[in-house]
């Protein structure tokens, strides 16, 4: 089962900060993250989505290749790569994988101008040594899937931090 953990930081580039953090931690085995994506309120009150994963460009690439394949086969590669990038560039836009962007802009709505949220979807964790290694960055949790015992003990790292700085 996957949990959803959402935190607020005062900067965008301290939200990126941790996102990093995070994905060091995947490398190390102590979480699997499904999707992070950063959530960012500018200052003419627009929500600003900045993800992992671009699944237009990604659909362009693959449809470029299936088209390729495919006009390679009745002899016009060409006009293959063309058709199969441009349908896979609107099947990847239209696509919405990992945390719904809809959810993520109207629960960023609320942020103050400048602030950022990170979205996390975690898989699994060695919650005791990812909390250890994220506590320090501080953040206020905005809204999470955990259950009461472990969005508390979150809530009280986090904010032992903030106290601290």
């Amino acid at each position: 089962m996957s949990d959803l953990v959402v935190i607020v930081y005062p900067s965008e580039a301290k939200a990126e900060e941790v996102r990093q953090r995070l994905f060091a931690l995947q490398k190390e085995y102590l979480i699997n993250i499904g999707d992070a994506v950063i959530a960012t309120r500018t200052e003419a009150g627009n929500v600003k989505l900045s993800q992992i994963m671009n699944t237009t460009v990604t659909g362009a690439v693959s449809g470029s290749f299936w088209g390729l394949l495919i006009g390679v086969i009745f002899l016009n590669p060409v006009v293959g790569v063309a058709i199969g990038a441009a349908s896979g560039a609107l099947g990847g836009a239209l696509t919405d994988v990992g945390i719904n962007d809809a959810f993520m802009k109207d629960l960023s709505a609320t942020l103050q101008p400048g602030n950022a949220a990170l979205f996390v979807l975690v898989h699994g964790m060695t919650a005791d040594k990812v909390l250890s290694a994220i506590k320090g960055f501080g953040g206020v949790v905005l809204k999470t899937s955990l259950d009461e015992t472990k969005e508390q003990i979150l809530r009280e790292a986090l904010s032992q931090a903030s106290e601290a700085a």
